[in-house]
C-alpha cells in the first residue's frame, strides 16, 4: 500500500518548500520499483483548484476537504504567504484536525508557525528558518524553539530550517520508512552529495562562504581564510582589518550574522570537510591542516556542528560516492 503524502498549498507559499520534499519522495516512489512500496502525494488548498506560490509558480490543488482521511505524511511549507496563512482560521483549524489523523506531521520553514498555531507544538522542541526564529519564539512561547539544527523530530512532529532542509528532512523520513542505504541512494540520485544529519547546523558552508560587503570585514573573512592553518586571535584578525578588537566583533556579527570566533571555528570545519571527502589523511592531520590546537577540540567542534565524527563523515561521503545506480524506467510507476 502506498504511504500517503498530503501537502498544504496556500497562496504565497514558497515553492522549494514543497517542491524539494515531493522530489525526494517522488524519486523513492520511483526507485522502489515495487507494487505498494511507494508514496502517492496529493495537494491539498484553501484555494483550489490553483494555487499561486510567492515565486508565481501555480500549482493544481484539490480542496481541503480531499484531504480527509488517514494521512501517512502531513506536509506543510513556509513562504512569504505565510502571514495570511496564519490569519485562514479554515486553514490553520484543518491542520490541527488532520494531524490528529496522520503518522506524522512535518513543516518545512516558517511551516512551523502554523502547526504552532494549531497548537501541535505545545511543549516540543521545533525549529524554523534561523532568521524567523526569535519571532516564533515570541509568538509561541510554548514552543522549545531552536534556531540551530537544520531539522528536529520530536515525537510525531517534524520541522525543518529554511527552504533547502526539507530535502533533508524529507530524506531522513524515508530512511525512516526504508532503511539508511535506500535513503543515500535517493540522496545521490537527486544529486545531494551528503545527506545531512538533522543536529548539523543552519549556518552552512554556503552561507559561512559569503563575503561581507562592508570592505574591512570583508578584508578580515579572506584572510581568515587564507590563515587557517595558523592560530587566530580575534584581536589580530581586526588589526587586519584597521579596526579595534571590540569594535570589529560588533560590525562583524552584524555584517556576518556570527561572532568572529564561531566564523573561524566554521571556517576551518568547512575546509576539514573538503579534505575528507577528498583525501585519506589520518584525522590528526587533517585537525593540524585546517589549524585546530588539539585532536580532541577538532572531534568537539566537528561533532558538535555536523552531528556525526570526522571518521563517520567520510565513510558516508564515500558511500555515496560508491557504484552505480540503475532504474528500470520501462516498470517505474
Amino acid at each position: 500500500m502506498h504511504r500517503r503524502v498530503v501537502v498544504v498549498a496556500y497562496p504565497g507559499a514558497q515553492i522549494l518548500d514543497i517542491a524539494g520534499p515531493v522530489e525526494v519522495f517522488d524519486t523513492a516512489h520511483r526507485l522502489l520499483n515495487r507494487p505498494g512500496t511507494g508514496y502517492r502525494i496529493e495537494f491539498v488548498s484553501p484555494v483550489s483548484p490553483l494555487v499561486r506560490t510567492c515565486s508565481g509558480v501555480t500549482i493544481g490543488a484539490a480542496s481541503l476537504e480531499t484531504g480527509d482521511g488517514p494521512i501517512d505524511t502531513l506536509l506543510v511549507p513556509g513562504g512569504w504567504g505565510l502571514h495570511e496563512a496564519l490569519a485562514n482560521r479554515e486553514l490553520v483549524s484543518w491542520i490541527g484536525r488532520a494531524a490528529g489523523r496522520s503518522r506524522r506531521v512535518a513543516s518545512v520553514c516558517g511551516g512551523a508557525f502554523l502547526l504552532a498555531e494549531a497548537g501541535l507544538l505545545t511543549g516540543r522542541r521545533a525549529t524554523t528558518h534561523w532568521a524567523f526564529s526569535a519571532e516564533m519564539a515570541r509568538r509561541y512561547p510554548e514552543v522549545i524553539v531552536d534556531p540551530e539544527p537544520i531539522f528536529i523530530w520530536d515525537g510525531p512532529y517534524i520541522t525543518s530550517a529554511g527552504v533547502s532542509t526539507g530535502i533533508d528532512m524529507s530524506l531522513a523520513l524515508v530512511e525512516d520508512d526504508h532503511g539508511a542505504e535506500f535513503a543515500l541512494e535517493v540522496a545521490r540520485y537527486l544529486v545531494v552529495f551528503f545527506k545531512r544529519h538533522g543536529g548539523q547546523s543552519q549556518f552552512s558552508d554556503v552561507l559561512d562562504a559569503q563575503l561581507a560587503e562592508f570592505a574591512p570585514i570583508r578584508t578580515a573573512q579572506e584572510w581568515i581564510l587564507d590563515q587557517l592553518t595558523h592560530p587566530l586571535l580575534v584581536a589580530e584578525v581586526a588589526e587586519r582589518a584597521k579596526m579595534s578588537p571590540r569594535n570589529f566583533a560588533r560590525v562583524f556579527r552584524r555584517e556576518v550574522g556570527m561572532t568572529p570566533g564561531h566564523y573561524i571555528e566554521r571556517a576551518r570545519i568547512s575546509r576539514s570537510r573538503g579534505l575528507l571527502e577528498t583525501t585519506d589523511l589520518p584525522v590528526t592531520a587533517v585537525a593540524r591542516r585546517c589549524g585546530f590546537p588539539t585532536v580532541e577540540t577538532f572531534l568537539r567542534a566537528f561533532t558538535k556542528v555536523l552531528g556525526t565524527t570526522p571518521t563517520e563523515y567520510r565513510h558516508r561521503f564515500q558511500t555515496l560516492g560508491a557504484g552505480g545506480l540503475v532504474v528500470d524506467w520501462e516498470r517505474v510507476d
